[in-house]
């Protein structure tokens, strides 16, 4: 945290964040049961290399139901109030994309041993015609903004929001102006003050994704191609913007950390195609392709070609270099976005992955490689599935990689994963030349678990992150 007396949580601006001595020491994952015959639950991972219980899991917060498939997590609290000393990053948010309901979990009181505070129930989010809660941000303003992605137990796309009182957490209504101001589709989103403007994205139907993904679907319209741009003081959608066929899926997005930036990127998933989203000259909002995954052709799959699935992406907080998975080919990328119009590669690392040598799939044409990836084994286990979600240290030097995208996608492609369990890893990264390495004395093997095999996701640190915190223009200056 920044070592100032009357601060409120995170830092006052990017660079500071960047630039701060504070190191992660510990994390916090959801780990979602597979065969949800269990509760899924919080884990608690020691990242802390001076630490005597380095790379394991050292507490575990049950969630009392059956089903809830959490995915992402937030906080009640985030740099965006900084300036606020009576507001504490003490809530962890995490909702479930499969029930509906949404946990408080205290993480102030014991860090290492989080608590359960409250439970927002299912119809408690039915009641304002919401479901499937995503992505949680908190606000300037005390309230917590949720994206949620479904219109009700139906689970047809719904793009809404819903706003949570920041003390009592209890639903407060629904985000958008009014019910024209809804988006088909939700996913993720991102704001930012001082252009006054949110931009949200698109996945699909839930009442889809849940069955795994059927490419007819996508055919039909069932999945998102937009981003939704709105005016964030009126609550507005004011543009819509189609990426197309090729950017169907835009799930990540992410504005560089600079609380004045007018650009920022955003992943469309299924054919791995990067966009650079921009205000343009005459006010509005625009979108260009500035990164194209090649598909591989293939034998041995469900198709004669294969896409990288780019499913995460991730700005370092200096906004130098630009990261993201690719989930089936197994890859992560690291670019260098000095010139945002042109992002440079600079890094990359293979593991697990669909591709690998000697397994079902043969490459024959591939635009990037001339073998395919070897098999790549961490503590002399096999790795499983793929690099899927991301974190980044704040100084940037350590990039933390889980494998388990959704369980019911997972299961789809990577159903040895489900078996076995996902795993997390650190990835050391080269912040001058570029560069990255997998980091060979850190694992955490989730298919190892007291309870059997469960599958890791989002990472968050305790004092705030490169996707959790969101920075105010002049915030050095309310101090």
């Amino acid at each position: 945290m920044a070592a100032c007396g009357g601060c409120g949580p995170g830092y006052a601006s990017p660079g500071e964040a960047f630039t701060s001595t504070s190191k992660e020491k510990i994390v916090y994952l959801p780990c979602i049961i597979p065969d949800k015959d269990r509760p899924d639950y919080l884990a608690t991972v020691d990242v802390d290399p001076d630490s005597p219980t380095y790379s394991t899991v050292i507490s575990r917060l049950h969630f009392p139901y059956i089903g809830d498939e959490i995915h992402h997590t937030g906080w009640n609290a985030c740099s965006s109030c900084h300036n606020d000393s009576s507001r504490s990053r003490s809530r962890l948010i995490v909702p479930g994309l499969g029930s509906d309901r949404i946990y408080i979990v205290d993480v102030k009181t014991d860090p290492l041993n989080p608590k359960l505070d409250k439970v927002i129930e299912p119809w408690e989010m039915h009641a304002f015609g919401v479901s499937t809660p995503h992505t949680t941000h908190c606000l300037a303003d005390g309230n917590v903004m949720i994206s949620t992605l479904g219109d009700g137990p139906q689970k047809n796309g719904k793009g809404s929001f819903i706003l949570l009182d920041g003390e009592t957490f209890k639903p407060k209504g629904t985000w958008p102006a009014t019910d024209a101001d809804v988006a088909p589709y939700g996913y993720d989103f991102w704001y930012q003050p001082y252009h006054n403007v949110m931009i949200s994205t698109e996945w699909g139907h839930p009442r889809c994704f849940f069955k795994g993904l059927d490419l007819a679907e996508v055919e039909n319209g069932s999945y998102g191609t937009h981003l939704n741009v709105y005016d964030w003081k009126e609550k507005k959608l004011i543009q819509k913007i189609d990426l197309g066929k090729e950017g169907v899926m835009p799930l990540e997005i992410r504005f560089l950390h600079d609380p004045k930036a007018t650009e920022g990127f955003v992943g469309s998933a299924l054919f791995a195609k990067m966009f650079r989203f921009f205000k343009t000259e005459e006010g509005d909002w625009a979108a260009e392709k500035v990164i194209d995954i090649p598909n591989k052709e293939v034998e041995g799959w469900i198709l004669p070609e294969m896409p990288g699935v780019m499913t995460d992406i991730i700005i370092s907080m200096d906004d130098k270099y630009l990261y993201f998975s690719n989930w089936l080919h197994g890859d992560i990328r690291q670019y260098d976005i000095t010139d945002t119009r042109n992002p440079k590669l600079t890094g990359q690392v293979f593991f697990g992955g669909s591709v690998q040598a000697g397994g079902p799939v043969t490459v024959t044409k591939d635009q990037e490689l001339s073998v395919q990836p070897g098999v790549r084994y961490a503590k002399r286990k096999r790795i499983e599935g793929a690099p899927q979600m991301l974190q980044l240290s704040l100084d940037g030097k350590r990039l933390y990689v889980t494998t388990s995208l959704f369980s019911h996608w997972d299961k789809q492609f990577y159903p040895e994963m489900c078996k076995n369990g996902s795993m997390m890893f650190i990835v050391d990264v080269d912040t001058k030349n570029g560069g990255l390495q997998l980091n060979n004395d850190f694992l955490v093997d989730f298919g190892a678990e007291p309870d059997g095999p469960v599958l890791a996701h989002e990472i968050r640190y305790p004092g705030g992150d490169c996707t959790s915190d969101i920075y105010v223009a002049g915030m050095e200056s309310k101090m």
